[in-house]
């Protein structure tokens, strides 16, 4: 498609609830052990509406940028000892441009997040006429708007992951983009595919490492780190007898087992248990201390604090 030198205005409209959960994968269930890039993907967005439009990348400019997610009241986010993920990723989200729509999740329930992304992004296109609409979404109720979208003569990229993974009970899931929306659209990228080697873009500047947060970057795999110079939000002690002591003996895809002090049976733990630390910064050996709780499998460990040499948690 000749362009001459138009610029080719692209918009990029994220399910959060998605994208985090795709960006879980990576870190902690995946050998690749990080997190996704927003300006990597947005970098390859760029590079691969180059190689499809048939444009230099240079007249390929994201024009608008939006993420869509549930998010809890803040009382209860900072119980859970979450408050401050969210201002770090909010951060991430400011620095590149991205504008947040949050929605109130009641019940743990987060309701009406496609359709606020679907109408947004609808009438954005109509306003803005973005040429191409990158969704990074993997649901059939999208289906709907990428025909609006097609009417309106908007090319779309759809940007979708297939995987499978262990979950905090042991129990295989599946992950799988909608055949029904990659169907629909002018651009369905697979992306597990790229990431794995099996697809191959043309363009021979893009490196998959490009769509990862690089080790010890300002970024999202921050998002369970507390900075050095900041105050610690006061927390309540459990009770003594509540706590117990281990050492980490076995890590895996985003779960591990602990050897309790006490040397009763080894107890499971999952990556979200971590308190203090991301869990693929854990080693075997690990001192912990932890709070004895119970899932679907039985016993396991909650509230996992890594102990230093010194004692300190």
């Amino acid at each position: 498609m000749d362009q001459g030198n138009r610029l080719l205005r692209i918009g990029i409209f994220y399910d959060g609830n998605y994208f985090y959960h795709v960006s879980n994968y990576y870190c902690y269930a995946h050998p690749r052990r990080a997190r996704l890039s927003i300006p990597g993907l947005h970098d390859f967005v760029k590079k691969m509406i180059s190689e499809k439009e048939g444009i230099p990348e240079r007249l390929c400019q994201i024009v608008d940028c939006h993420y869509f997610r549930g998010r809890l009241p803040a009382m209860e986010a900072n119980a859970r000892q979450i408050l401050y993920n969210e201002r770090v990723f909010d951060d991430i989200l400011m620095r590149e441009g991205v504008v947040t729509h949050y929605l109130p999740i009641t019940r743990n329930t987060e309701k009406g997040v496609d359709v606020s992304l679907a109408l947004e992004t609808l009438e954005l296109t109509i306003f803005k006429k973005f040429n191409v609409v990158v969704l990074i979404a993997s649901d059939g109720d999208y289906v709907p708007l990428v025909r609006k979208l097609n009417a309106l003569g908007t090319r779309v990229m759809v940007l979708g992951w297939d995987f499978e993974y262990m979950d905090d009970n042991g129990n295989t899931r599946n992950t799988i983009t909608s055949t029904r929306l990659m169907n629909e659209v002018s651009y369905p990228l697979q992306m597990h595919k790229i990431i794995n080697g099996e697809i191959v873009p043309r363009d021979r500047s893009f490196h998959v490492d490009s769509l990862f947060v690089q080790p010890n970057a300002y970024s999202f795999n921050q998002l369970e780190k507390e900075p050095e110079t900041a105050d610690p939000e006061p927390v309540e002690e459990l009770p003594a007898e509540n706590q117990m002591t281990g050492r980490v003996v076995h890590l895996k895809n985003g779960y591990g087992f602990i050897a309790p002090d006490d040397g009763t049976d080894s107890i499971f733990f999952f990556w979200q248990d971590v308190q203090d630390c991301d869990f693929n910064e854990l080693n075997i050996n690990d001192a912990v201390s932890y709070e004895p709780g119970r899932n679907e499998r039985g016993p396991c460990a909650k509230n996992v604090v890594r102990i230093e040499a010194d004692g300190n948690r």
